[in-house]
């Protein structure tokens, strides 16, 4: 097992990190800025290192004090946990190169995979289902690009190959638009992510956002941990995740899982990982891979039994996995709402002191966040500062318990979203089950 590792993240995941080391009796260093000294894993941690100022380019970003944090403390690996530099593959081959294990994938599956068209291209030939497109960028040949869109048919949406987090995509209805769209795209997609390679899917009017949590070992074994609906969005920025998801059969779960893991073995991928898709009419579209830890792994922890980030740590450390397909059940039913500090009617981040603060308990209630009575939320990061996890023997029961958790929460001193969680939980057509990604922005008059 490993003997000493840095946390290159900060708040509750760095926290979820800490404990799952401490779990395995491994050494823990954190890193922090000058703003996060008061972070609750900074004071539990055996050692900690401030690698710069609150600019997450100066700290979190700054991967020649990270690695010298990990040189200077004799830690023998680094974990990015997500955000930052999770999926940056010139930080996991600048670990690993210095002589470090990186607690994820090889730099070259990380490149791959954050590639969207060569991502797509690797799926295809794994035989995971993929969203109907251009099968490759597209040029500045406006007539090659009209027979793409008339082979798709439309509507179709452009996409960055190195997009995420919204940006990077823009839907075309007409063929008359076609031409400004992908130009107006590769100028976006070169300003934010430095790389103007676009290309063309078929675009899904209603689709639901569906993903496959994944662990492969890198040494031929790989087995999927069931399905999580992610479909609650606003400005594709999730907000409530379940597992298992609602309406997704034992034979379908079989059908997508199979697939994913086949793919996870042909590429060598080594960590864990979720395959994200779009789901309408019975049909699975890959759209992308997250080669790290996801923010909602609790609610598949929940339903499956499996500590995600101890089994991260585990195959890190060389050792195969613990476990087989056989072994995953999915049990019940676990629901995530991510608490953000944040004003819950302008979506605007709410940093400040927070003056009182109860976590929810009860039966089935999981808190994650690094929160405490005192602690002062900066306005620097992300505006998530928790993540409420209920579990119960069917939906029915995790949606009560979720309610009466977000009834318990106190958090005062700063605004949050928990008034929009509620709201979510007592709506209808949630409670039904199987809600598309458009459906929370239109419920809220931002479409």
């Amino acid at each position: 097992m490993l003997d000493k590792l840095v946390i290159a993240n900060r708040g509750e995941i760095a926290l979820r990190i800490l404990r799952a080391c401490k779990e395995l009796g491994i050494k823990t260093v954190a890193i922090h800025s000058t703003a996060d000294r008061d972070l609750k894993h900074v004071l539990l941690a055996d050692e900690t290192v401030c690698i710069g100022s609150a600019k997450s380019t100066e700290s979190y970003l700054n991967v020649p004090r990270i690695i010298s944090a990990a040189e200077i403390t004799g830690a023998v690996a680094i974990h990015p946990g997500y955000g930052f530099l999770s999926e940056n593959a010139d930080f996991a081959e600048q670990v690993e190169r210095s002589g470090f294990i990186f607690v994820g994938p090889k730099a070259e599956t990380i490149r791959m995979m954050g590639d969207k068209v060569s991502a797509i291209t690797a799926m295809k030939k794994a035989g995971v289902p993929c969203v109907p497109g251009s099968d490759g960028p597209l040029d500045n040949d406006e007539a090659r690009n009209k027979s793409f869109a008339k082979r798709i048919g439309f509507p179709v949406i452009i996409k960055a190959s190195g997009g995420g987090g919204g940006r990077g995509m823009r839907v075309v209805r007409t063929e008359a638009e076609l031409a400004e769209a992908i130009a107006m795209t590769r100028a976006e997609a070169k300003s934010f992510f430095n790389n103007d390679v676009v290309y063309m899917e078929k675009f899904l009017e209603n689709p639901r956002h569906i993903e496959v949590q994944i662990m492969a070992d890198g040494q031929g074994n790989a087995i999927h941990l069931g399905e999580r609906d992610c479909s609650m969005q606003r400005r594709h920025q999730k907000v409530v995740e379940e597992a298992p998801a609602p309406g997704i059969t034992e034979e379908m779960r079989k059908y997508i899982g199979e697939r994913c893991t086949r793919a996870c073995i042909e590429i060598g991928y080594r960590g864990a990982g979720t395959f994200e898709f779009l789901y309408e009419n019975g049909e699975f579209y890959f759209i992308e891979m997250n080669t790290r830890i996801q923010v909602e792994h609790p609610v598949t922890e929940m339903v499956t039994g499996v500590d995600l980030i101890k089994e991260q740590l585990r195959v890190a450390a060389g050792q195969p996995l613990s476990f087989s397909q056989s072994d995953i059940q999915i049990r019940g039913h676990a629901i995530e709402c991510r608490i953000n500090a944040e004003d819950p009617v302008r979506f605007l981040p709410c940093p400040g002191k927070i003056t009182r603060f109860h976590a929810p308990g009860g039966m089935g209630i999981r808190w994650e966040s690094h929160i405490y009575s005192g602690y002062t939320v900066p306005p620097h990061y992300d505006s998530m500062i928790g993540k409420l996890i209920s579990y119960g023997e069917n939906r029915d029961v995790a949606i009560s318990r979720m309610r009466n958790a977000l009834g318990e929460s106190i958090i005062d001193g700063i605004k949050t979203n928990i008034p929009l969680q509620q709201e979510i939980m007592a709506d209808e057509n949630f409670q039904h089950g199987g809600a598309n990604i458009h459906y929370l922005e239109k419920k809220l008059g931002l479409q």
